[in-house]
């Protein structure tokens, strides 16, 4: 007969992160993500920033992919 030994299991512990360290980090993101639409979506005609069409090319299978309209 073996005799098993019954170990004491342990119980992870969630960390807690406080806001005021997760808020910085969210906004950027935030500001990343808006970046991204704006490029995506609305970066042709006359709301252009660069001149030329490289980012509308560039961009161009995604924005259909998106559902955003570029002609």
């Amino acid at each position: 007969m073996s005799q098993a030994i019954a170990s004491p299991t342990l119980v992870p512990i969630p960390l807690r992160v406080p806001v005021r360290e997760l808020l910085p980090w969210a906004v950027f993101g935030g500001v990343l993500l808006l970046m991204l639409l704006y490029f995506v979506g609305a970066e042709q005609g006359a709301t252009s920033m660069f001149s030329g069409s490289y980012f509308h090319e560039f961009l161009h299978d995604g924005r259909h992919l998106l559902g955003f309209p570029c002609h």
